[in-house]
C-alpha cells in the first residue's frame, strides 16, 4: 500500500521467501569395460575425492553396480556428469552416470 511522507511515495511489498535450490544426485554406474583405476583417477579428478574415498566409491560401484558421488545443484551435477562423460570417451570407455532428485 503506497505511503506519502514529504514528497517521498514508498510501497510496502511482501517480502518473498526465498527456497533452497533443489538437489540432485549424481550415481556412477558399473560396466564390465571401464578400469577401477579409471574410476578412481575420474573421482579424484572431477569429483574432487581423497584416494582412500575414490577407492570405496570404486569399490561400491563395482560390487553394487552403482554409487551415489554427491549431491549437487542441477547446473553442477550436469556439469560433472558431462566431465565424466567427456574424459570417458576421450579414454574409449564406456562409463556412465546419471542424475536423480533427491
Amino acid at each position: 500500500m503506497p505511503q506519502h511522507t514529504g514528497g517521498i511515495k514508498f510501497t510496502t511489498r511482501k517480502k518473498e521467501k526465498l527456497k533452497e535450490p533443489e538437489e540432485f544426485r549424481v550415481i556412477l554406474l558399473n560396466d564390465n569395460y571401464t578400469t577401477m583405476d579409471f574410476v578412481v583417477q575420474v573421482l579424484t579428478a572431477v569429483f574432487h575425492k581423497n584416494q582412500e574415498e575414490a577407492e570405496q566409491i570404486m569399490l561400491d560401484v563395482h560390487q553394487k553396480g552403482l554409487a551415489a558421488v554427491g549431491q549437487y545443484s542441477w547446473d553442477i551435477a550436469q556439469t560433472k556428469v558431462n566431465q565424466v562423460h567427456a574424459l570417458a570417451r576421450q579414454h574409449e570407455f564406456p562409463l556412465r552416470c546419471i542424475i536423480e532428485p533427491i
